[in-house]
Parts: structure tokens; sequence; C-alpha cells
């Protein structure tokens, strides 16, 4: 039987716990499981480099035998056909996320139709949880603990935090 690979791709500006959730719930439907760290070309101001990006998502997957985290900054639906992959796993929070996800991945099945697109529905507890959201709230010093795993908490406070006395953008 062939090995089921799927990706669970973003830009992951730092990773969540939100997309954690997601991709423990995929690495126990699928043999493989690659968290693809990619280039979001309408984000162009990150707050960590891909390959900070890419070495957190393997800090806080580390305990998923059946996940790697791999780097891309090309076509999805090219990489899905290099690595075999079947399927996309995509979290959604809310409709508005459904348009965009939905186009994408009408996109990526005319690139490459043997690829599906999988939708997990966020876990209640994470729907209103998102990179921009961490960045945020990080950067006005508050407490994001809730909000990413500790093996990271860390790395995000002292590149977001501000300095004392110092206001955000300021």
């Amino acid at each position: 039987m062939e090995k089921r690979i799927a990706i669970c791709p973003g830009s992951f500006d730092p990773i969540t716990k939100g997309h954690l959730d997601i991709i423990r719930r995929a690495a126990n439907l699928f043999d493989e499981v690659i968290v693809l760290i990619m280039v979001n070309y309408t984000k162009t101001n990150t707050a960590f480099t891909a390959a900070e990006r890419v070495e957190m998502a393997r800090r806080v997957t580390a305990d998923i035998p059946n996940v790697r985290v791999d780097y891309y900054a090309g076509l999805l639906a090219d990489y899905a056909r290099q690595q075999g992959a079947c399927t996309l796993v995509k979290g959604l929070r809310a409709v508005t996320d459904f348009e965009y996800e939905f186009q994408m991945a009408l996109t990526n099945k005319k690139l490459y139709p043997n690829l599906e697109t999988l939708f997990l529905t966020t876990d209640i507890q994470y729907m209103y949880l998102s990179s921009s959201v961490v960045r945020q709230v990080a950067s006005f010093g508050g407490d994001i603990s809730e909000f990413v795993c500790s093996e990271i908490l860390e790395d995000i406070q002292k590149r977001l935090a501000p300095a004392p006395g110092v206001l955000p953008n300021a």
C-alpha cells in the first residue's frame, strides 16, 4: 500500500498551539505529515526568518514521530508533486478563512489534479488564535504562554517584547 503523505503548509510566523492542534490531528490521519514553512509573498515583513520558523516548528513537533518540517519558496502544488503528497491539510477558524482557502484549493487542484485539500475546523479553544494575534500581544509585552508552546515561548518573547520603557513601533 502506498504511503499517504499530507502537507500542512503555512508561514507559521510563529507557529501557535492552534497550528499544532491541526498538525497533531493530521498526524493521526496520515502516514507522514510535512509541516511546510512557506514564503507568503503578501506578508513581506516576517517576525522570524524562514530558518527560525523551521527550527521552532521542529522543536514543537519533535514528539510526533510521523511529522517532519521542511521549507519551500515555490508553488505548493509543485512541492506536493515532488514529495508524492496526496493531501493538503488546512485549518479553518471562520468562514472568512474558507473563502481564501477554497480558492487556493481549487488552484492547487488545477495545478496538480492528484492533490486533495482537507479542511479541519479549528478546536474551539483556538478559534481566535493566529500568528498575528501572538505577534501583537507579544509586541506589547502581553502573556502569550497560552498561545504558543513552552519550547518556543522565550524565543518569541525575546524577539517581540518591547524594551522596558519603549513603546512598540515608536
